[in-house]
C-alpha cells in the first residue's frame, strides 16, 4: 500500500527546523500571494512553464505537487515566495523549508526529463516594492535524488507507521461493542439515527432529552461508522468545558476495551488555558518551550501519539518532557488524532483550525455538535466586529509618526458618520462606503508598518490592527445576515464618541460551507425545536433529517404547574412579586428540599429576593451575583447537597440555566418567572424584520424561539436520571397558549392540562398539572 503526500507536506514534515516563532509580522495576503506569483511568471520568457504538475514514487510513498516554474531554456526551476518587508528578516528555518520544496521538485523534474543537472532558485517577491530577490544553485540530479530520498525515509517511517495505525484502528473498531448490556430507553434510537447518518453522508438534528446518554449515543455509532466509510476524522465539538469532559468520559468508557485502544484521541483546549508561559512571547528569544521546539518536535510528537490518550493534563505531560510548548504540540497532534474534543470556534470560526486542516488535506470528517443550540448566538459572535472610538483615540495618542495621517483620515470619516445621529442608538441600512476605504488604507499603512518595525509597537496598535481587519473582512461580505449600527456615547470633555458594530444575525451563509465540507454532522440537544428554526439560522443543507428521540422519562416523575392569571410582564412585576414568593414558600414547606428559581434579569431577581427573605425570611436562599467567577459559580452549586435544603436564585440564560448536573436530591424543583423572551430593543425589533423577510416568521424566530429554549434548558435541570422526580412551575399565563405549549416537551403530556384561576391554596400546589 502506497502513502500519498504533497511536496509541501511532506518537506514541512521532514524539513522543520528552529524555534517556534509567532511574532506578529504581517504576510501577504492570499490574494496578494496570487498576484505576486502571477507578475513573476508575467515577467518570464514565451516559453516559461507555470504551475507544473510533477510526481515521483519512492517504496511506500506517492509524491506529487505543482511546481511555480521552469524556464526550458534556461533549465531553470524557481520556486516563488511572496513576502513583506526586507528580505534578509525572513527566518533561516523558513528558507531550509523553501530549498528543500525546490529541491525536491527538481529531483522530480529531472527524474521526468532524465537530465543530470539543473538550476533551482528561490525567488523572494515583495507584495509592496514588486521587486524580486533570487538565490540561485545548481544541483546535480544524483544529489538532487539523494535529498529527496532522505526526505521519503524520514517520512515513510511514520508513513507506514500510519497505515498501519490507521488499519488496527478500524479492525478494533469494527470488533467495537456498546459498553453496558443494554441501550437506555430512546438511546438505541438515537444510535441508529446517528450510524445511518455517518453511512449515508448526511446531516441529522437529534433532540435528545438530558439522561437519555447522547454523548454516548453519539459517539459510539460514528465510531462504528468509520471502518466502512472510510472516514478519517471525527470532530466532537462543544460550546463549553462541561460538554468537553462528558465526551472524554464517554470515550473513557469505550476504551475499557480492547478494541478502542488503537484509537487516538485528543482534547485540544484554547492557547491561554495550555500556556506554561502566559508572562512571555512566542518566540525562541523569550520562551524556552518555542526555542528550538522543531528540533524536538519529532520525537514529542512520537511519544505523544504513542499514549494515544491525549487529554489536556496528559499532553502536557509530554511536551513538558520534551521541553515544546503544549499548546502549538496539541496543534500539530490534531493532523494525526483520530477524535479531536474541543470548542465550536476550532471548525466553525473565520480561521478554524480543524476546518482549514479538513480542506488542505481533504480529509472525509464527521462532526458531532454537542448542544447544538448554542450555535446560533457563538456563530453569530464568531462573524460580528465592532470598534470603539475611545480605544481609537487612545492609538491615535501613541500611533507612530508614519500613520497619523491614515488614522486622522479614519477618525474624519467616523465623526461624520455619527454627527447627524440624532438617537443614541441607530441601525443603517449599509456600511459608508467612505469609511470602510479609509480604514482598509490604515489597515494597509499599519501591515506596512508592521512588517518594517515588527518590534517595540504599542499593543494598541495590534488590537485595533486586529479589529480594523475583521471589520474590513466582514463588510466585503455584508448583507441581509448583518446589520451595521452605531451607539454614541460622551467620551471626554463633553466629546461626542461611537461605537461602529456589524453585528451578525444570521450566520447561515458562514457556516453552510462548514457543513458541506464534512461528509456527515449530527447536532444535538434538549432542544432544536422547531427545526426549520435551527436549519434556517445555521444554514444546514436541505435534506437535512430531524428527529425526537424517545424520552426516557416519564410524565409521573415530574409535575408540571402554572397559574392561568399570573403575569410576569415588565408592567405586572411588582404586582407579582408576592404571589410568586407565596407560591415559592409554599411549595418548600410541601416538600422541603433544593429548588432553582429563575428569572427574566438581574434587577427582576433582586426584588424577588427581598420580598421572598422578607416575607419567609427563614427559609434558606442563595443567589446568583453579576460576574460570578469560576469558584463563585461552583461555590453556588456545592450549595445543592443530597441533604441540604433551599432556594437558589438565578438568571435565565445564564451559568445555571444549562449545563449543569444536579441529580436526585440534589435539586427537586424550579420556579420559572419568565418566558425567557429577549428584551425588546431597536437590535432586536431589526433583527424581527430581517427575520420576517428571510424566513417569514419574524417575531417567533427573534423572541419566541429562544426564549422557550432557554425555559426547557432550565427545567431540564430537574430531571437528570429515570429514578429522578420533581417538579416545575412555568410562571406567567403565557405558558397556557397553544403556540407555547407545543414548544414544550412532549413527554410533558401538555395536552391534559388542568387549569386553576387562583394561585394555589392548599398544603399541595395546584394551578395546572400536566400528569
Amino acid at each position: 500500500m502506497s502513502y500519498a503526500i504533497a511536496v509541501r507536506a511532506l518537506c514541512e514534515f521532514t524539513a522543520k527546523e528552529g524555534d517556534l516563532d509567532l511574532r506578529f509580522t504581517p504576510a501577504p495576503t492570499a490574494q496578494e500571494g496570487m498576484a505576486g506569483h502571477a507578475t513573476v511568471v508575467s515577467r518570464r520568457g514565451l516559453g516559461y512553464i507555470a504551475e507544473l504538475p510533477l510526481r515521483g514514487e519512492y517504496p511506500g510513498l506517492v509524491v506529487s505537487g505543482r511546481a511555480d516554474g521552469y524556464d526550458p531554456d534556461a533549465n531553470l526551476l524557481e520556486e516563488i515566495k511572496t513576502h513583506r518587508g526586507d528580505v534578509a528578516r525572513i527566518p533561516q528555518n523558513h528558507r531550509l523549508l523553501h530549498w528543500a520544496q525546490v529541491k525536491v521538485y527538481g529531483w522530480l523534474l529531472c527524474q521526468t526529463l532524465e537530465i543530470d543537472a539543473i538550476d533551482l532558485s528561490v525567488v523572494y517577491f515583495n507584495v509592496i516594492t514588486q521587486k524580486e530577490t533570487e538565490f540561485r544553485e545548481r544541483f546535480a540530479a544524483d544529489d538532487l535524488r539523494a535529498f529527496f530520498e532522505l526526505q521519503c525515509q524520514r517520512f515513510v517511517q511514520w508513513a507506514e507507521q500510519e497505515s498501519a495505525h490507521r488499519i488496527e484502528r478500524d479492525r478494533g473498531l469494527e470488533a467495537l461493542r456498546f459498553p453496558y448490556a443494554d441501550f437506555r430507553q430512546g438511546q438505541r434510537m438515537l444510535a441508529e439515527s446517528v450510524y445511518r447518518a455517518a453511512r449515508d453522508g448526511q446531516t441529522l438534528m437529534a433532540q435528545a432529552t438530558t439522561g437519555i446518554g447522547k454523548t454516548l449515543g453519539t459517539l459510539f455509532p460514528q465510531l462504528k461508522a468509520f471502518p466502512g466509510q472510510q472516514l478519517d476524522r471525527l470532530f466532537f465539538l462543544t460550546a463549553k468545558t462541561p460538554g468537553r469532559r462528558l465526551a472524554l468520559d464517554a470515550l473513557s468508557t469505550l476504551r475499557q476495551q480492547d478494541a478502542a485502544q488503537p484509537l487516538r484521541v485528543l482534547e485540544h483546549v484554547a492557547r491561554d488555558k495550555a500556556c506554561e508561559h502566559p508572562d512571555k512571547s512566542c518566540h525562541g528569544d523569550s520562551c524556552p518551550l518555542a526555542k528550538g521546539f522543531y528540533d524536538r518536535l519529532p520525537a514529542a510528537r512520537e511519544a505523544a501519539l504513542k499514549r494515544r490518550w491525549l487529554t489536556q493534563e496528559n499532553l502536557r505531560e509530554v511536551a513538558l518532557e520534551h521541553q515544546v510548548c503544549p499548546y502549538y504540540l496539541s496543534q500539530e497532534l490534531c493532523r494525526w488524532a483520530d477524535v479531536v474534543v474541543g470548542d465550536y470556534n476550532y471548525y466553525f470560526d473565520m480561521t478554524a483550525l480543524l476546518y482549514g486542516l479538513t480542506v488542505l488535506n481533504d480529509w472525509k470528517v464527521t462532526l458531532l455538535v454537542d448542544e447544538a443550540h448554542n450555535l446560533i448566538e457563538r456563530g453569530r459572535g464568531m462573524y460580528s466586529a465592532e470598534l470603539d472610538q475611545s480605544e481609537f483615540n487612545a492609538l491615535r495618542k501613541v500611533a507612530p509618526a508614519g500613520l497619523k495621517g491614515v488614522l486622522e483620515r479614519v477618525g474624519r470619516h467616523w465623526n461624520q458618520m455619527h454627527r447627524d445621529q440624532e438617537v443614541d442608538y441607530q441601525i443603517y441600512p449599509t456600511v459608508p462606503d467612505l469609511f470602510i476605504a479609509a480604514l482598509q488604507k490604515a489597515v494597509s499603512a499599519i501591515t506596512d508598518h508592521l512588517t518594517d518595525q515588527p518590534t517595540g509597537n504599542e499593543a494598541e496598535l495590534l488590537r485595533f490592527y486586529l479589529d480594523a481587519m475583521l471589520f474590513c473582512r466582514l463588510a466585503e461580505a455584508y448583507g441581509p445576515h448583518s446589520l451595521f449600527d452605531i451607539t454614541r456615547h460622551d467620551g471626554s470633555g463633553q466629546r461626542t464618541l461611537s461605537t461602529l458594530c456589524l453585528r451578525n444575525v444570521v450566520p447561515a451563509p458562514f457556516l453552510a460551507e462548514r457543513f458541506e465540507v464534512a461528509h456527515s454532522t449530527t447536532l444535538f440537544s434538549a432542544t432544536l425545536n422547531p427545526a426549520n428554526y435551527y436549519a434556517d439560522l445555521l444554514g444546514l443543507p436541505e435534506d437535512t433529517t430531524w428527529r425526537e428521540v424517545e424520552s426516557p422519562f416519564h410524565a409521573e416523575q415530574l409535575e408540571v404547574h402554572a397559574l392561568s392569571n399570573l403575569s410576569t410582564r415588565y408592567q405586572h412585576r411588582e404586582a407579582s412579586l408576592t404571589p410568586i414568593s407565596t407560591l415559592m414558600a409554599r411549595q418548600f414547606r410541601a416538600r422541603p428540599g433544593n429548588y432553582l428559581a429563575f428569572f427574566s434579569s438581574y434587577a427582576y431577581l433582586q426584588q424577588a429576593l427581598e420580598r421572598f427573605a422578607a416575607e419567609h425570611p427563614d427559609i434558606p436562599r442563595w443567589v446568583q451575583s453579576r460576574s460570578m467567577n469560576e469558584l463563585e459559580r461552583q461555590a453556588f452549586l456545592d450549595r445543592f447537597t443530597p441533604h441540604s435544603q433551599g432556594i437558589g436564585f438565578a438568571v435565565l440564560g445564564g451559568a445555571f440555566g444549562e449545563g449543569i448536573d444536579l441529580p436526585g436530591d440534589r435539586l427537586i424543583g424550579a420556579f420559572i418567572a419568565t418566558l425567557g423572551l429577549p428584551q425588546v430593543n431597536e437590535v432586536n425589533e431589526e433583527i424581527k424584520q430581517r427575520m420576517q423577510g428571510m424566513f417569514g416568521d419574524g417575531y417567533d424566530y427573534t423572541y419566541l424561539f429562544p426564549g422557550l429554549q432557554k425555559v426547557v434548558q432550565a427545567a431540564g435541570r430537574v430531571i437528570r436520571t429515570p429514578t429522578d422526580s420533581g417538579v416545575i412551575y412555568l410562571l406567567d399565563d403565557r405558558f397556557n397558549q397553544p403556540v407555547v405549549r407545543r414548544l414544550l416537551p412532549s413527554w410533558w403530556k401538555t395536552e391534559r392540562l388542568k387549569f386553576v384561576a387562583d394561585p394555589p391554596r392548599s398544603k399541595e400546589p395546584q394551578g395546572f398539572l400536566l400528569l
